[in-house]
C-alpha cells in the first residue's frame, strides 16, 4: 500500500500545533468540499484532508503515527511494522471510518474508539500513567532459519530489534520478546514459513517433488536429492512409478525426534527431437508389446 504523509496533505510541519492543524483542515475542507468544488480531484482531496485530520487532531493517533518516523515520503510503498494492522483505534469524532484508505485501516482499523495501536493481545497493566500492553505480530522466516537457527532483525516503529530463531521451530510457534512491545509489554511473534522453491513444510516434515528420467525410474539406482542439510543419494527401486512417495528419515526440521523428508517421484519424458531418438522410442514400443500403461495403477 502507499504511505500517507498526513502533514504534507494538510500542508503543515510535523511540529504543527493542534490549532495549526485545525486551521489547515478547515481551509482545505472548505476549498475542496464536493458540494462547492466540482473539480475532478476535489472529492479525493477532501477525503484525504478528512483522513489526515482524523489522525493528526487526535493526540493518541498522532503519537502512534509519528512513531513511524519522518523519513517516509507520500506515495512511497509501505508495509506496517510488526504489531500494527487491524488494531483498535479506527475512526473517532463521530465518523464510522467509511472512505478511509487502506493505509489508515492498516494502522488504526475501522472500528470506533480511541487508541491507535493494532495487533495487541494479552493483559493490560497500568504503569507510570500509561498502559502496558503485549503486542502480537507475525514473522515469516525461511526454512533454513529453522534448520540452522539464526538471528533476524525486525523494525518496530522506530526501533530495530534482533530476534533469535531457535533450531527446529515450526509454523505457528510463538517467540516472546520480553518488554519489547511499543507500550512496554511483551512482543509475541507468531512464526510462519516463507514460500520455499523446493520444500513444503508440514510440522517438522518436509515434502518435495523429484524429477527423474524414464530410465532412472525403470532401472532404479541412486539419484541425488536436495535436502536442507545438503545433497544426499536416494535409492530408487527398479520400476518406480510417477507419484510414488519415498522417505528420507530424519531429513526434515531438527527436533526430538527430527522430521522426515518425503520425496514424490515425477517421471519426465524427453521429447524426441532427432530421428535417432524417435527410432529409440519405436524400438522400446516393439520391445514391450504387452505393456499397457492405462491398465497400471496411478502413483
Amino acid at each position: 500500500m502507499e504511505y500517507k504523509d498526513y502533514y504534507k496533505i494538510l500542508g503543515v510541519p510535523r511540529t504543527a500545533s493542534e490549532a495549526d492543524i485545525k486551521r489547515a483542515y478547515r481551509k482545505l475542507a472548505g476549498e475542496f468540499h464536493p458540494d462547492k468544488n466540482k473539480a475532478r480531484d476535489a472529492e479525493d482531496r477532501f477525503k484525504a484532508a478528512n483522513e489526515a485530520n482524523e489522525v493528526l487532531s487526535d493526540p493518541k493517533k498522532r503519537a502512534a503515527y509519528d512513531q513511524l518516523g519522518a523519513n517516509w515520503q507520500n506515495g512511497q510503498r509501505f508495509t506496517p511494522p510488526p504489531g500494527w494492522g487491524g488494531g483498535r483505534g479506527g475512526a473517532g469524532h463521530g465518523s464510522d471510518g467509511a472512505g478511509f484508505s487502506d493505509f489508515f485501516s492498516s494502522l488504526f482499523g475501522n472500528g470506533a474508539g480511541a487508541g491507535g495501536f493494532g495487533g495487541g493481545g494479552g493483559g493490560y497493566e497500568e504503569f507510570g500513567g500509561g498502559v502496558q500492553r503485549d503486542q502480537q505480530a507475525k514473522l515469516a522466516i525461511a526454512l533454513e532459519d529453522s534448520f540452522e537457527g539464526s538471528t533476524r532483525n525486525i523494525t518496530l516503529g522506530t526501533r530495530n530489534l534482533s530476534v533469535r530463531i531457535p533450531r527446529g521451530v515450526t509454523a505457528g510457534q510463538t517467540i516472546r520478546l520480553s518488554g519489547q512491545a511499543v507500550r512496554g509489554g511483551d512482543l509475541l511473534l507468531e512464526l510462519s514459513f516463507a514460500a520455499h522453491p523446493v520444500f513444503k513444510p508440514d510440522g517438522r516434515d518436509l515434502h518435495m517433488t523429484l524429477n527423474v528420467a524414464p530410465w532412472e525410474a525403470a532401472l532404479g539406482g541412486a539419484v541425488p536429492v536436495a535436502t536442507l542439510g545438503g545433497a544426499v543419494e536416494l535409492n530408487l527401486p527398479p520400476g518406480t512409478l510417477s507419484g510414488r512417495r519415498l522417505r528420507l528419515k530424519g531429513r526434515g526440521l531438527p527436533g526430538s525426534p527430527a522430521g522426515d523428508q518425503f520425496v514424490t517421484v515425477q517421471i519426465q519424458t524427453p521429447v524426441a527431437e532427432t530421428e535417432a531418438q524417435r527410432q529409440l522410442y519405436e524400438q522400446m514400443r516393439a520391445l514391450f508389446p504387452d505393456f499397457e500403461p492405462r491398465n497400471r495403477p496411478a502413483g
